[in-house]
């Protein structure tokens, strides 16, 4: 079989730096451009500036075995890595139209004068930047994306947590009056939860939860109030099952703006730590990640920096606490309440805690591993966020760490999942969630 040759884009390496090694037996080149616009990223303190670091020191290493310049094998039986600098004249390679003073035009000349080079050969260019696939296409040079996290065709297909089963009637009273009662579904998954629908009367229902292959379904809490919140709808009321199951040590919860998913994790964290003390303390983190334009450096101690990004979850803490601004700060002063950089976890072990991190959308898969290995014996991890609402600009509804966690716990009876569907904030947010 004919190799190919691989022509990587800067973007490509921000995202993975091992993308070297995701090729076969097929050969990589890089263009000397890239190297210089990896090296504007290597001070970054976040997952960009952490995968242009480790590129550097793995073309460092291959260094040592051979020559860059001439190609030197990746081992493994993969293919051979060679630094191509740009060619001496890149309008040979380009039409007037692209400058050759914009470094994503000297990248795809790169990749052009290697097809030049090798005709033999398929080269493509790999790149997650769309308006660069778009030229390449219209100067007739193959292009692909890179995604090696995407884990869904697209964020409709995401796991809800929930499905409906169609059952005889009487199974409806027998659940009710607590006969155990077991469902056979290949599909269902350990604390997904069900609808039971009575086959001749649709209106006749059950809320259950699925607990595993040859177990009776659970029935949910009938508790109606969480530290002075009550669920609104029956996604809520499935929140708070797992919430407060000390057995489920990972629970995400996915949802539009409005529809309560930090508040339910809150009241739930509250009501652990501070009544029932099942859990030490409650950390609450969120990444750092800008809407639109960021306005630069901080002042200030760390808990000064994060004082912004933190602002939605103090809102909330303050609101569960009655608008008592004292109380909260109390509880901040003691430690018993933290607000966390998730920029600084990496190295911790956090046992016998309640851990919300919010907005766990903008989190790449890598980002989001670091922090669940970060958990110790008796803590619980609560992951929520808005898939449709993502600010970080290398990942997307079907490759962001939220999104994989989901569909790669959801095996796991470790694990629960909700999908949040109605907006409870305001008749506004809910229709501007829908429609805007």
């Amino acid at each position: 079989m004919k190799k190919c040759i691989y022509v990587l884009d800067t973007s490509v390496f921000l995202t993975n730096a091992n993308s070297v090694y995701a090729y076969g037996d097929n050969d990589i080149v890089v263009p000397m451009k890239v190297l210089e616009e990896i090296d504007k990223h290597k001070k970054r303190q976040d997952s960009v500036g952490s995968n242009a670091r480790t590129i550097i020191r793995t073309l460092d290493a291959l260094r040592e075995v051979g020559s860059l310049y001439d190609g030197v094998s990746l081992g493994g039986g993969k293919g051979e890595l060679t630094v191509r600098p740009s060619a001496l004249d890149v309008h040979t390679y380009l039409p007037d139209d692209l400058s050759p003073d914009v470094p994503d035009h000297k990248i795809i000349a790169t990749a052009m004068q290697e097809r030049e080079k090798a005709p033999d050969n398929n080269v493509t260019l790999v790149s997650r930047d769309v308006n660069m696939r778009v030229i390449c296409d219209a100067l007739g040079l193959p292009t692909e994306d890179y995604n090696p996290d995407q884990i869904l065709e697209s964020g409709e297909e995401v796991y809800t947590g929930f499905s409906e089963v169609i059952v005889d009637d009487h199974i409806i009273d027998d659940f009710y009056i607590a006969e155990p009662i077991e469902v056979a579904q290949e599909s269902l998954h350990a604390n997904q939860f069900v609808m039971l629908k009575s086959n001749i009367n649709e209106s006749r229902t059950a809320l259950a939860r699925f607990a595993g292959e040859n177990k009776p379904l659970r029935m949910l809490s009938k508790r109606k109030n969480f530290y002075g919140i009550s669920p609104r709808n029956k996604e809520q009321q499935f929140a708070m099952d797992l919430l407060f199951d000390k057995n489920i040590p990972v629970v995400s919860l996915i949802g539009s703006a409005g529809t309560g998913k930090t508040l339910c994790a809150l009241s739930a964290g509250l009501e652990q730590v501070l009544q029932t003390e099942d859990y030490t303390r409650l950390i609450v983190s969120r990444p750092i990640q800008p809407l639109g334009k960021d306005i630069g450096f901080l002042p200030g101690t760390m808990e000064e920096k994060m004082a912004p990004w933190l602002a939605p979850i103090q809102d909330n803490l303050q609101f569960l606490m009655g608008n008592d601004k004292l109380m909260l700060q109390e509880y901040l002063d003691r430690g018993t309440i933290e607000m966390e950089a998730i920029t600084y976890i990496r190295g911790r072990s956090i046992s016998k805690a309640f851990i919300i991190v919010d907005e766990a959308q903008n989190l790449t898969r890598h980002e989001l591993k670091t922090i669940v290995t970060r958990i110790g014996e008796d803590s619980k991890l609560i992951l929520t966020g808005d898939i449709e609402q993502i600010d970080n600009v290398y990942v997307d509804e079907t490759s962001n760490g939220l999104t994989y966690a989901v569909e790669r716990l959801k095996e796991y009876e470790l694990a629960g999942h909700v999908s949040f569907l109605k907006g409870e904030r305001s008749a506004i947010a809910t229709l501007a969630a829908k429609i805007l």
